[in-house]
């Protein structure tokens, strides 16, 4: 497929609003639902209880040390008293919306359960960056999920609207490996991800903050606007913390002292930070419904990967692969270029 012919097909899909994805019914009715009545409460309770999919990610992500779960969630009731309610619905919403999206077939350069991976970590890694914050200027911690599950969210319209066009993006990022993921989207599509995602964000009537989120995460603001939104800033630290996690996004590059003191950070906090953000990027990926797999599967997974890692090294695998084993792997190869594992 030519450039002419990938970025033609992409803006005539943008340019109709009608052609992007519908707001799923189920993150349509959440958005809606008031959580200041009791009786809200219980039919959001309720709403997510009957989804399979919803409710099996929630109560794995409750379940996680990465969430400071002290003892077994068994229920989604259960996940509310640990989460909140406000939480549960933010991480809910997040989870419909990207679910929806994640239906395509993986592809040989993009895998959608990598993807999902990606947004999981960056989101929980972006909660506990925000920790260091002072409360005064700290986001709205019913936003800080949203905005990280969903900050690559064109990428996935990208997959969902053009699968060749989403296949070929992710193949240049594979032959291109120190091209910034922006320049590459320019000369093949003609738009950028981020650009994709603000515009379907906008159209589902998200929150703004999120859909400046998506839209900037890859060029923060800089100066008196960059306070006006700390979420952007937060992404873009945590994407450099965990550089092409999941996926190629190319996202290498130092957090420099003014972008810490602009989340009011001080940089003697910085290691501890690291540290904290490679650990809990460990204890996502082994969360059994990252990849849909037992607890059992997975500890299978992590004794297979020892064994053949040393003959890993030595190969030019990409990160991308929808095999647990190859993504742990890669995580622990950018732990220890961190000094951590």
């Amino acid at each position: 497929m030519s450039k002419s012919i990938a970025a033609g097909r992409l803006k005539l899909s943008l340019g109709n609003l009608e052609s992007l994805p519908a707001m799923p019914e189920i993150a349509r009715r959440l958005l809606m639902l008031p959580l200041d009545t009791e009786s809200g409460e219980k039919q959001m309770i309720a709403l997510v209880e009957k989804d399979p999919q919803i409710s099996a990610r929630v109560i794995g992500l409750a379940n996680s040390s990465a969430m400071g779960s002290q003892r077994q969630i068994k229920g989604i009731r259960d996940a509310a008293m640990l989460l909140g309610m406000q939480r549960l619905k933010s991480v809910a919403l997040g989870i419909a919306t990207m679910s929806a999206m994640l239906k395509q077939p993986a592809g040989k350069y993009f895998d959608p359960h990598d993807f999902w991976t990606h947004s999981m970590t960056i989101a929980i890694v972006m909660h506990a960056i925000a920790g260091a914050m002072p409360k005064r200027i700290r986001p709205d911690e019913n936003l800080i999920f949203l905005a990280g599950l969903l900050h690559d969210i064109g990428l996935a319209a990208l997959h969902h609207l053009d699968y060749e066009a989403s296949e070929e993006l992710h193949h240049q990022m594979c032959l291109n490996p120190k091209a910034p993921i922006p320049e590459v989207e320019t000369e093949l599509l003609g738009v950028t991800h981020a650009e994709i995602g603000a515009q379907l964000v906008r159209h589902w009537n998200l929150p703004a903050e999120i859909a400046d989120v998506v839209g900037s995460h890859h060029s923060p603001p800089t100066g008196k606007e960059a306070y006006a939104n700390p979420l952007i800033r937060l992404v873009s630290i945590a994407e450099r913390l965990l550089p092409d996690f999941g996926f190629a996004e190319h996202t290498f590059g130092p957090v420099f002292d003014d972008e810490w003191r602009e989340l009011c950070i001080d940089s003697t906090r910085v290691d501890e930070i690291v540290a904290i953000a490679n650990e809990l990027a460990l204890q996502v990926v082994q969360l059994p419904e990252v990849q849909h797999e037992t607890v059992q599967e997975v500890q299978a997974h992590e004794e297979a990967l020892l064994e053949a890692a040393p003959k890993a090294q030595d190969t030019d695998l990409p990160v991308t692969r929808g095999r647990f084993a190859a993504l742990l792997y890669a995580v622990k190869r950018i732990a220890a270029s961190l000094k951590f594992w």
